[in-house]
C-alpha cells in the first residue's frame, strides 16, 4: 500500500504552486513508515513538517509550537479518536485547519469531522491524489485568515480603547460603559461637549465589536443641507432630482454589516428624523426617488453636544427617536471635568507633533503645564491639541515653556483680578523667559540683553518662579 501511495503522491507533487511563505503542518499518525513517507513528500511541496504518533504527542507539540497552520490526522490512534481532537486543536490554535484521514473511512466519520470544523476528509489509499491539493487550499485559507486577523489587530491598536488617553475616574467610567456595549448591536448615544472625542469613542466601540472587519462610516449631520443629507444617508435613484444622473448608494448602504456614526444628531431636521426612526425600527428605508425599500444590517452610533431630551420638549427633536437612540447612553466628560488627564494628553500631542514636525523636544516646563491645568478648555481636547501643535511649531529649544502659549491662556488666571497689573507682570515674565531661552540659559548674557543687573534678573526669576 505504501508503494501505491508513493506513486500517487509523486504523480501530483509539484503540480501546485509552492507557498510564498512556509506553512507548518503537523502529521499525527501511528503508522511510522506511512507518516515518514508522507512527511518527506509534503516537505517537497514547501511545508515545514512536524510528526507525532499519538494524540498525546500531537497535543504536546501544539502546546510548544506557536505557529502550526495545518494538522493532518488519522482517525484511529492508539490513545483516542482523531476526530475528537478537533476541538482541542482549535482551542490551542484558533486559525489552524484540520484534515482528517483514515484507512477505515465511513460516511458517519466524514460527516462528524466536517460538523466539528474539519477542512476536509480523506480515505487512505482511495483519496491520496487529493491530499496535496487540499493541503495547498487549506494553507491558502490559513494565510488569508491570518492576514485578516493582523489587519483587525492593527485597527484595534489604531482605533481601540487603548488610544483614549487619560486615567481620571470620569473618563474610566465612560470607557467602562463603552466596553460593555461594544460587543452588542445596541444603538448608542454619545453625549458631550464639542471636542471631547465622541468620534474616537465611536471608533473604539466599532473596532471592539463583532463588526470590526466591516465598514465604519462617519457623517457629520451639520455639514449638509436638508435635501443633500437625505441623499447622502439613503442614496437616490437616477432622475430623482436635477443632477441625479445615476443611481447612488447612500451611506447606510455603505455601512451595511458595519457601523454608521451620526455626529451632531441635533442638527437633523424633523422630516429626516422620521426616516431615521424607520431605519432603527425596520432596518430598511426608501431611497430618494425610489418606491421599493432597501434592507440593511447596520449598527447606529449617534452623537450630540445638545440635550436632545430638552430639544424634544421644545419641539426641535422627536421624542420617540430620542428614546430609540438613547438605548444605551454614554456621557463623555469635558476636559475641565478631567483636568488630571491634561498632562498625559499634552505629552501625547507633544510626541505626535515633535515627530511630525521633525523637532527634538524632550519635555514640558512646569509653568507650561500649570497654565494648561488652569485653562477652561471650552474647545476641550481639540483645543488642547491645537495649542500643543502651535507650541511645538514655535519651540526653538528642547523644552516647551509658557512663553509659547497663546496670550488668552496666559491671561486666563488674571481675568478676574486687575488686568492691567497682572497682564503687565505676565508680559514681563514671558519676555524674561524668551530672553533666557535665546541666551540658552546664560544669565549674564540674558541680563545684558534685558538691560538690567544680574542681581535684578535673579530677583525677577525668583518672583516669577522661573527655574534657575
Amino acid at each position: 500500500m505504501i508503494v501505491l501511495i508513493l506513486i500517487y503522491f509523486l504523480n501530483f507533487a509539484g503540480h501546485y504552486h509552492r507557498m510564498p511563505t512556509t506553512s507548518t503542518i503537523l502529521i499525527i499518525d501511528d503508522e511510522e513508515k506511512f507518516r515518514q513517507l508522507l512527511s518527506r513528500i509534503i516537505s517537497l511541496e514547501g511545508f515545514h513538517v512536524l510528526e507525532a504518533a499519538t494524540i498525546g504527542q500531537g497535543l504536546k507539540i501544539m502546546q510548544q509550537e506557536k505557529n502550526i497552520d495545518l494538522v493532518l490526522t488519522d482517525v484511529k490512534l492508539p490513545d483516542g479518536n482523531g476526530i475528537d481532537l478537533l476541538e482541542k486543536i482549535r482551542a490551542l490554535h484558533p486559525l489552524c485547519e484540520v484534515i482528517v484521514m483514515t484507512a477505515f473511512g465511513t460516511i458517519h466519520d466524514g460527516v462528524k469531522a466536517m460538523k466539528l470544523g474539519a477542512f476536509d476528509y480523506f480515505t487512505k489509499g482511495d483519496d491520496n491524489d487529493q491530499i496535496l491539493p487540499a493541503l495547498n487550499r487549506a494553507a491558502g485559507k490559513v494565510r488569508l485568515q491570518k492576514r485578516i486577523s493582523e489587519l483587525e489587530n492593527k485597527l484595534e491598536t489604531k482605533y481601540g480603547f487603548d488610544t483614549i488617553i487619560g486615567h481620571s475616574e470620569a473618563l474610566r467610567n465612560a470607557i467602562s460603559l463603552a466596553k460593555k456595549v461594544a460587543p452588542t448591536d445596541s444603538t448608542v448615544l454619545l453625549e458631550g461637549e464639542t471636542g471631547v472625542g465622541k468620534e474616537l469613542f465611536a471608533q473604539a466601540i466599532h473596532y471592539s465589536s463583532p463588526r470590526k472587519s466591516q465598514s465604519f462610516v462617519a457623517v457629520n449631520c451639520s455639514s449638509f443641507a436638508k435635501d443633500l443629507l437625505e441623499s447622502e444617508l439613503f442614496g437616490h435613484k437616477k432622475g430623482a432630482f436635477t443632477g441625479a444622473v445615476n443611481d447612488k448608494k447612500g451611506l447606510f448602504e455603505e455601512a451595511s454589516e458595519g457601523t454608521i456614526f451620526l455626529d451632531e444628531m441635533g442638527e437633523m431636521n424633523l422630516d429626516l428624523q422620521a426616516k431615521l426612526l424607520r431605519v432603527l425600527e425596520t432596518q430598511s428605508f426608501i431611497k430618494v426617488g425610489d418606491t421599493k425599500p432597501t434592507k440593511v444590517n447596520v449598527r447606529i452610533i449617534a452623537a450630540t453636544n445638545r440635550d436632545l431630551k430638552k430639544e424634544s420638549e421644545n419641539g426641535n427633536f422627536r421624542l420617540d427617536l430620542y428614546y430609540r437612540l438613547a438605548t444605551f447612553k454614554i456621557t463623555i466628560p469635558s476636559l475641565k471635568e478631567r483636568k488630571e488627564d491634561i498632562e498625559a494628553l499634552a505629552n501625547y500631542f507633544l510626541t505626535i507633533y515633535a515627530v511630525k514636525l521633525k523637532k527634538r523636544i524632550s519635555g514640558i516646563d512646569k509653568e507650561f503645564l500649570k497654565y494648561l491645568r488652569k485653562n477652561e478648555w471650552k474647545g476641550n481636547i481639540r483645543e488642547l491639541k491645537n495649542c500643543m501643535e502651535r507650541a511645538v511649531i514655535l519651540a526653538d529649544t528642547d523644552t516647551l515653556t509658557d512663553d509659547l502659549l497663546p496670550v488668552e491662556i496666559l491671561n486666563h488666571e488674571s481675568s478676574t483680578t486687575d488686568p492691567s497689573v497682572t497682564s503687565l507682570a505676565n508680559m514681563e515674565k514671558v519676555h524674561i523667559r524668551k530672553i533666557l531661552a535665546f541666551a540658552k540659559g546664560n544669565k549674564t548674557k540674558a541680563a545684558e540683553l534685558l538691560g538690567i543687573g544680574l542681581t535684578t534678573l535673579y530677583r525677577k526669576m525668583e518672583e516669577y518662579q522661573i527655574e534657575k
